[in-house]
């Protein structure tokens, strides 16, 4: 024990020893590199734009190769079933798709019942479809059936469309559950026919828009208007019939009105024995005919009246599958393709509509089930098709007398997994507000609003708050980490010290149209200079010492004209001399006394002088023209000065803000961090138009960084480099550019200090 707690303390100074010299060895790491704006970075690494795929040509090619792997990509089929283990997955797909079956049978006639069909109709609807998406999907573990989401957004429709008779004749119920049928297998062909559409075109991403939030939220919400759709069956009433906003606040009214009538209800044993049905009105599943349909083709002059209907189904029923089947995908590691799962569901619905099913989308219970009791693939799915065959051909009519409020039991039951989601409202509040934002909102408007309306105003909010989001982005000022090349926000690490001289800003999201002001105005702010206030400042006195210098040569101007008002009366003689005048009129000396001449003169001589002696005038105005300054006349004289004037205003000893006795900024170089910009519009190319322009008003030189190829080529294409703005102003990183602007206090050499402001 002594001796292994003596070696014990030399380990471990060995250890630290290796770590320290570890440490050591790292400090020493250093690299060194020349900086690289972006002129010397595209030279250095051959940058050329990427040439451009026409992908057109690829889709117009015809040949065996491009037909098979066509026929391969839209029935998968092919591709798994001859290399299915059948050893390995065959007994647990078996077990899986009966174990699904069993589920698939009260929930397929329940759903039905959602859907405002006769029950039988959702057993066609556990059939047909299933079969399709055996061949043409690509998940392999969800269950593709009726779903209470899906079958209460139907109900809606059909129910909206085909209401509840005024008396309860058999013959009124009979032309009512026929119309109400058409109207749902119309509705399932026209939502079929949007998802293969979509998938064909690539619409896939779709879904996009559709956040996990808003379909939680929407789902939670849809789980509470099946619940309550429930309500009628579970207390046996009649209720009216109630469809568009606020339909779910006047059904709670009235089941709460109504309550007092509701009858006592037995299982299937109970209600055959007992006659329920003729003894207490207790309403039953009835006739289930044995056999299958014929199809039936959908009625075209009902799709105007369902197209607005079938588009949100169809977006809904496909968010909710592609979700479940990404879920699935990647916890058993395998590949789910969005546009071809488009296609399988809207095919699914397409001839199950034929067949007069309802539109069907996949089973967030039924699929967990047909994953934990060991499915493998879509043979599990089919296999549970089959099963449910047998129960419509021979065994359907076992399900005669089963009360209506058994399914609405068994629908309330299934519902519980959405409900729980209410508990999202808890986790959201603590890891995302927007997100909270979004649930709250979604769940709300679905309530009020119906399911429609609802997913409508769910995904144009949570659109909006993606705009409001980025119009707020988190705006920087960086300082650099000790020793490192490395900068980060001054704000947030206290060890980041900005550098003397430069500034340097970033904003954690793009720059677009909708927050380029915003930008603009949080990177004067943070530069801690009123930009605005000392350019105004700058007019202000340039303009006013412009003025005084004007006023000035006015008031000479007057006075001379004073001058020569006193002198009496003159006459103005115009003289063109040239030196060869002066030669002839006996002035030669006269230049080589005067070294200044104004070949262009106007000249006020006394009459007198002029008609007393001619020769006299020519000598005295040759000697005026000698003595005379290079400007006589006042006018042109102001129209000198105010043009000298302007030339001193650019001049740049006397336009400073020193020499105008204006503060200067603190930094002699501003550094704008533009690795976040993905893409680049109009409006953000006219706003760093104008960040150079500003700032270099005040004297400041802008620089930008970090900006990603393509970034550079939008630049590029929307003529933002011209000969104020350079390539030599952008630079592969932060670093470069500050040490650049620690190198090159002043604006880079030969390029202008102002730019126009756009």
């Amino acid at each position: 024990m002594g001796l292994a707690d003596a070696s014990g303390p030399r380990d471990t100074q060995a250890l630290l020893s290796a770590t320290q010299a570890m440490e050591l060895r790292r400090r020493d790491y250093h690299m060194e590199r020349p900086l690289l704006n972006q002129e010397h970075l595209e030279e250095l690494g051959r940058w050329g734009s990427a040439p451009r795929t026409r992908q057109w040509q690829t889709w117009l090619q015809c040949s065996r190769a491009r037909a098979r792997a066509l026929l391969l990509q839209h029935l998968p089929v092919l591709v798994w079933l001859p290399r299915y283990p059948v050893r390995d997955w065959l007994v647990g797909d078996l077990l899986s798709g009966l174990s699904v079956a069993i589920m698939q049978l009260p929930q397929g006639l329940a759903y039905a019942l959602l859907a405002g069909l006769p029950p039988v109709f959702g057993l066609y609807s556990s059939f047909y479809p299933v079969f399709i998406y055996f061949l043409f999907g690509t998940s392999r573990h969800i269950s593709v059936g009726t779903f209470a989401v899906m079958s209460v957004m139907v109900g809606s429709v059909t129910e909206s469309l085909a209401p509840q008779a005024l008396n309860d004749s058999m013959i009124n119920e009979t032309a009512r559950d026929a119309a109400r049928v058409q109207v749902a297998s119309t509705l399932s062909v026209l939502v079929g026919l949007f998802q293969v559409g979509l998938g064909l075109i690539h619409f896939g991403f779709v879904v996009t828009y559709l956040s996990e939030p808003l379909v939680r939220g929407y789902t939670t919400a849809a789980a509470v208007q099946v619940f309550v759709s429930q309500l009628k069956y579970v207390f046996g009433l009649h209720l009216s019939s109630h469809s568009g906003p606020l339909s779910l606040i006047y059904t709670v009214l009235e089941v709460c009105r109504k309550l007092p009538q509701s009858k006592l209800i037995g299982a299937t044993g109970i209600s055959y024995g007992m006659g329920l049905k003729h003894r207490f009105e207790v309403d039953v599943v009835g006739n289930i005919p044995a056999g299958l349909v014929p199809p039936v083709a959908p009625n075209t002059q009902l799709f105007s009246k369902l197209v607005g209907s079938a588009f949100t189904i169809a977006v809904v029923g496909f968010a909710i599958a592609i979700s479940l089947g990404k879920i699935f995908a990647l916890r058993h590691g395998y590949r789910v393709d969005s546009n071809q799962e488009l296609v399988a569901l809207g095919l699914s619905n397409l001839i199950g509509g034929i067949f007069q099913c309802f539109p069907v989308s996949c089973s967030m219970s039924r699929s967990l089930v047909q994953e934990s009791t060991g499915g493998n693939s879509q043979v599990a799915g089919a296999i549970s098709s089959l099963f449910i065959l047998l129960i419509i051909v021979k065994l359907g009519e076992l399900f005669h007398d089963l009360p209506k409020a058994v399914l609405a039991a068994i629908i309330i039951v299934n519902l519980k997994g959405m409900l729980r989601q209410l508990s999202d409202v808890r986790s959201l509040w603590k890891a995302n507000r927007a997100d909270l934002l979004i649930w709250l909102v979604t769940f709300t408007a679905t309530i009020l609003l119906n399911l429609d309306l609802g997913l409508v105003v769910a995904v144009i909010f949570s659109l909006l708050l993606v705009v409001v989001r980025t119009q707020m982005p988190h705006y920087s000022v960086l300082g650099q980490v000790p020793d490192t090349d490395i900068y980060r926000d001054v704000a947030e690490y206290s060890e980041a010290k900005e550098v003397p001289g430069v500034k340097v800003f970033r904003s954690s999201a793009t720059v677009y149209f909708a927050n380029a002001e915003f930008y603009s105005d949080a990177l004067k702010q943070r530069c801690g200079v009123d930009v605005d206030f000392l350019i105004s400042q700058k007019k202000k006195l340039l303009k006013k010492r412009e003025q005084l210098k004007l006023k000035q040569l006015q008031k000479e101007e007057k006075l001379q004209k004073q001058a020569a008002s006193s002198k009496g009366a003159s006459v103005s003689i115009n003289v063109n001399t040239s030196l060869e005048d002066m030669r002839s009129n006996n002035v030669e000396d006269c230049k080589t006394m005067c070294p200044v001449h104004a070949p262009h003169l106007t000249l006020r001589v006394p009459a007198r002088l002029c008609v007393a002696s001619p020769a006299f005038t020519l000598s005295w105005v040759a000697l005026a023209a000698c003595l005379a300054p290079q400007q006589v006349s006042p006018g042109d004289k102001m129209e000198d000065a105010t043009a000298n004037g302007q030339e001193d205003s650019k001049a740049p000893d006397g336009s400073t803000l020193k020499a105008l006795g204006l503060p200067q900024p603190d930094f002699h170089s501003l550094i704008l961090d533009l690795g976040a910009l993905s893409f680049v519009d109009t409006v953000c190319l006219k706003s760093l138009k104008n960040i150079f322009h500003d700032f270099r008003e005040i004297e400041v030189e802008v620089y930008m960084a970090a900006c990603q190829s393509p970034v550079v080529s939008q630049l590029e294409a929307g003529h933002f480099f011209d000969a104020s703005i350079t390539k030599k102003h952008l630079f592969a990183s932060v670093h470069d550019a500050v040490t650049f602007a620690l190198q090159h206090p002043r604006p880079v050499p030969d390029s202008p200090v102002s730019v126009t402001r756009l």
